[in-house]
């Protein structure tokens, strides 16, 4: 399969494409702040990977991973790709192991979850990421209601 845009018009529309606070990654932080879930920081940049969302006290890092970007099974097969995109997404999942492991060396708790997953199961994510964060000792506090 051939491109058929220039290399000027594809790395337009490429610059176009947002690599942080994107759709996915507001649901999951709305949804998390709606259950009193509070304490983490954005793409610190000081850690391995920058993780969309780092609980630093409990030590749980939380990425939102577009399917297409880091080739979620449904969206990517070797050889249905040109050559080129082919190898930009084996070497992000790559990037992704090697990100995940020096996390875990540090002792920190990884969940990586699909963007189609958040769309679809909004519940079931924000449940693993409170079940991670239980482990590690976090408690939600419950806000007072005013009367």
């Amino acid at each position: 399969m051939v491109d058929r845009l220039s290399k000027t018009r594809r790395s337009w529309l490429m610059r176009r494409i947002p690599g942080r606070d994107t759709t996915p990654e507001r649901t999951l932080r709305q949804a998390l702040y709606a259950l009193g879930v509070r304490g983490w920081r954005l793409h610190l940049p000081t850690l391995p990977g920058r993780p969309d969302l780092a609980f630093g006290r409990w030590r749980v890092a939380v990425f939102v991973d577009g399917a297409f970007w880091h080739g979620h099974p449904s969206k990517f097969s070797p050889g249905r790709l040109p050559p080129w995109w082919e190898r930009k997404i084996l070497a992000n999942r790559a990037r992704d192991r090697r990100a995940d492991g020096r996390l875990r060396r540090l002792g920190w708790r990884v969940l990586r979850l699909w963007d189609l997953d958040i769309r679809k199961r909004l519940d079931t994510q924000t449940g693993r990421v409170l079940r991670a964060l239980s482990a590690r000792g976090y408690r939600v506090r419950q806000r007072r209601r005013s009367r």
